[in-house]
């Protein structure tokens, strides 16, 4: 049987393996904040050097998602965590597989940005798209710090605001349409920066999905497919 100081230094170590997990997902997270700023920059800027160097990164982002994946199988192959920490270890293989996603999402962007550097786009086209790709970075951004501070209800603030997002991306839809109808000439560009809005949805629809990871994480309650009301509704009712 272990004595009291050798099971000590079990939970510490494992207490420490938890912490690097996470430090690691939001590691990752970092990388991808990164990769998406800079593939708006080259589109925006008509570098396609800067593209090439977003395409080629994106094997950081998978190399430390696989990484980070190791050592959770490991974590739950050795420990058999239970609990809050069965959670946290699902809930960081969920983030990952999430922001791994993201980085091919920026690395899509980064495409259309080579794709578009001998003509980079005028700014009365990107005017829209840049906006639209702030608030996506903001809500990224935001996701990772409730992550960080397991925050229930930054989290579901957070999943609340997509909706403007899904309206901005409807309008930056709508108006590409438009301009291909009025100037068959404008289609290239315009199926274009379509590609690169669609890309920033998609990173705003994983950016919700890592807030429901961490109230799952939280609480251990699966939101991914209630609405932000019923899922508000449901947590309100959990804390009465």
């Amino acid at each position: 049987m272990a004595n009291p100081s050798s099971r000590q230094h079990i939970y510490r170590q494992f207490d420490q393996e938890l912490a690097d997990i996470r430090s690691d997902a939001l590691r990752l997270g970092g990388l991808a904040e990164e990769q998406i700023a800079l593939a708006m920059k080259a589109l925006f800027g008509g570098d396609a050097v800067l593209a090439e160097q977003v395409i080629s990164d994106d094997r950081k982002i998978n190399e430390l998602e696989v990484f980070v994946n190791g050592q959770c199988l490991q974590i739950l192959a050795r420990r058999q965590p239970t609990a809050s920490d069965l959670r946290l270890v699902v809930a960081v293989m969920k983030v990952i597989g999430e922001l791994e996603r993201i980085g091919d999402d920026a690395k899509r962007i980064a495409r259309v940005a080579l794709a578009m550097a001998s003509a980079p786009p005028q700014a009365a086209q990107t005017e829209p798209l840049a906006e639209f790709a702030e608030g996506v970075g903001r809500l990224l951004r935001d996701s990772l710090d409730a992550f960080a501070r397991i925050d229930i209800e930054a989290a579901m603030r957070i999943k609340e605001r997509d909706r403007l997002l899904d309206r901005q991306y409807g309008d930056i839809m709508q108006e590409q349409i438009t301009a291909m109808s009025a100037n068959p000439r404008a289609i290239p560009a315009a199926l274009n920066l379509i590609w690169a809005a669609r890309a920033l949805e998609r990173i705003g629809d994983r950016s919700c999905n890592l807030c429901e990871h961490t109230v799952y994480y939280a609480i251990g309650k699966d939101i991914s497919h209630m609405s932000p009301e019923q899922a508000s509704l449901d947590l309100l009712g959990q804390s009465e």
